[in-house]
């Protein structure tokens, strides 16, 4: 898991915080936070779908709508897993089941 998470951290600083900034918090008015997230944890799947292949319409994060755009980052697999446990282990979160690149492969689009 550590090892996942020091590469996410990689791919985070290249891909996602620019958008959802080093604290994880986004702006909280077009980017959702990522830190203390109840969208990360009730919604897993659609978590690393969103990753995987971007998101694009309206989501509720923390009670808060957001409706902008993240284009696809074209993350391998691999990637994907090792973002999504560096995300759900940094800041305020704190996952204990680790994200594979078996569950990431198995998230089609929608």
């Amino acid at each position: 898991m550590q090892q996942s998470i020091s590469r996410g951290n990689d791919i985070y600083v290249d891909f996602c915080m620019q958008c959802h900034l080093a604290n994880g918090k986004g702006d909280l008015v077009n980017i959702p936070p990522l830190d203390g997230s109840d969208w990360l944890t009730k919604k897993r799947k659609l978590s690393i779908q969103s990753v995987k292949f971007g998101q694009n319409g309206p989501i509720t994060v923390n009670g808060k709508k957001f409706n902008n755009i993240m284009p696809p980052l074209g993350l391998s697999n691999q990637e994907v897993a090792d973002v999504m446990n560096y995300i759900m282990n940094s800041w305020s979160n704190k996952q204990k089941k680790m994200v594979t690149i078996e569950e990431v492969a198995a998230v089609d689009k929608l």
